[in-house]
């Protein structure tokens, strides 16, 4: 029996891959002005965003309620449908507790359904993947219960590589320290970053200069690529499309035969990675 797929704007999707998949809006705002980002990533203005954040506004993000699930998904579990919610990583959000909480809530309400929350461990692409891969499970008929197995079992599997341009953006996060910002603006440093087992954003890698960073991105895609007929590449930038167009065509070079969506990068996780962020997402054999 098909079942209803959720995720968020943060899952980075095209309107192309969004077939079966209703997007939960996010809420952000910049220089705290409050912003409502619904997930239309091709209607985004990623130039004018990033732009803002160049220029010193910040944005800051908050995260998705319980509240707001228990709005969504009360009606489809009403009209008779399972869910299944695909969640930013719960190593950078408590986003994911809230679902969780908000499920266990709705299945004590509607005890004949089933809510299921998947961790994706990722973001960006790294759930929206997930998130495609939910809808086409639900299109073939494959129960809930089921679909849930297969889809916590492809998490491992979702590979979310990226580097970004200016570390002060991961410094605001805490994801490096002041000095280490200093010391890699300086020496024109890069970092190759990746969502781990665990869900949490670190370092694998430090490379000088920007060619030699979107190269290391290909080198991890060729390390790790699953050599299946499955494969499916993403690539989001944060307003430096050469970039992306550039490690596109690496990757050909690897795998011509691979279809790769190039996308900008949505604002929700943008704020914390800035302009020129450049991620590489594929299924891989592990992350």
């Amino acid at each position: 029996m098909p079942f209803a797929v959720f995720a968020d704007g943060s899952a980075n999707l095209p309107e192309t891959m969004l077939e079966g998949i209703s997007l939960l809006p996010c809420e952000y705002t910049l220089d705290g002005v409050p912003q409502t980002y619904f997930g239309d990533v091709d209607r985004f203005d990623a130039h004018a965003f990033y732009e803002e954040l160049r220029h010193g506004k910040i944005a800051r993000t908050t995260l998705l309620n319980t509240h707001l699930f228990l709005t969504h998904f009360g009606p489809v579990l009403k009209q008779g449908l399972d869910v299944i919610y695909i969640s930013m990583s719960s190593g950078i959000s408590g986003t994911c507790g809230a679902a969780k909480l908000a499920a266990r809530e709705l299945m004590e309400e509607y005890r004949e359904r089933f809510v299921h929350i998947v961790d994706s461990l990722g973001c960006g692409f790294g759930n929206g993947l997930l998130a495609v891969k939910a809808a086409e499970l639900s299109r073939q008929g494959r129960d809930a219960r089921e679909a849930a197995a297969i889809l916590d079992a492809e998490v491992p599997h979702i590979c979310q590589y990226f580097t970004v341009d200016d570390l002060n953006f991961l410094k605001k996060t805490g994801r490096v320290s002041g000095v280490t910002a200093k010391i890699g603006t300086v020496l024109n440093i890069k970092p190759i970053l990746y969502g781990d087992a665990t869900g949490h954003i670190v370092s694998c890698a430090k490379v000088r200069g920007r060619r030699q960073s979107i190269e290391a991105l290909v080198k991890k895609y060729e390390e790790k690529r699953v050599r299946t007929g499955e494969q499916r590449v993403c690539i989001s930038h944060g307003d430096c499309l050469d970039d992306a167009r550039r490690l596109a065509d690496l990757v050909r070079e690897i795998t011509p035969e691979v279809p790769i969506t190039i996308c900008q990068h949505e604002p929700f996780s943008g704020a914390h990675v800035g302009p020129g962020m450049l991620g590489l997402f594929f299924r891989g054999t592990e992350r």
